[in-house]
């Protein structure tokens, strides 16, 4: 449905260290590395990061927020393992959460500019 995400950074260099540890976990890798411009992803860049030094922090309370996919539950805590070791805040640990249709594994996070990242991991039986 959705074929790339782009979130503005202030700073674009640390950003990209720090989504190149977070990501991992996840396998995204970096495929685009431009002045102003850093893309990850599996295949082809769909999560992409662009260099904004004006940008302000995003504000904790907009609601929005990107979730992406975990291959496994350790995934998942690695994830989150990363973010926080880099400099990013925890929004919500790693564990089981009630969705409207299962139970899942997710953990969310604040980034350097404050977007709330989410990974998450469907199991095949309910947790």
């Amino acid at each position: 449905m959705i074929d790339h995400v782009s979130i503005q950074v202030r700073d674009l260099h640390a950003s990209a260290t720090f989504y190149e540890a977070v990501l991992a976990p996840l396998g995204l890798n970096r495929f685009v590395d431009r002045e102003a411009t850093v893309g990850f992803g599996r295949k082809y860049p769909e999560f992409w990061l662009n260099s904004r030094p004006d940008a302000p922090p995003e504000p904790q309370n907009t609601g929005t927020h990107i979730c992406l996919r975990a291959p496994d539950a350790d995934a998942v805590t690695a994830f989150h393992a990363a973010a926080l070791a880099g400099g990013g805040q925890c929004d919500g640990p790693p564990g089981p959460r009630k969705a409207e249709v299962t139970t899942y594994i997710g953990a969310f996070i604040r980034d350097l500019d404050g977007h709330k990242i989410e990974a998450v991991f469907f199991p095949k039986k309910a947790v």
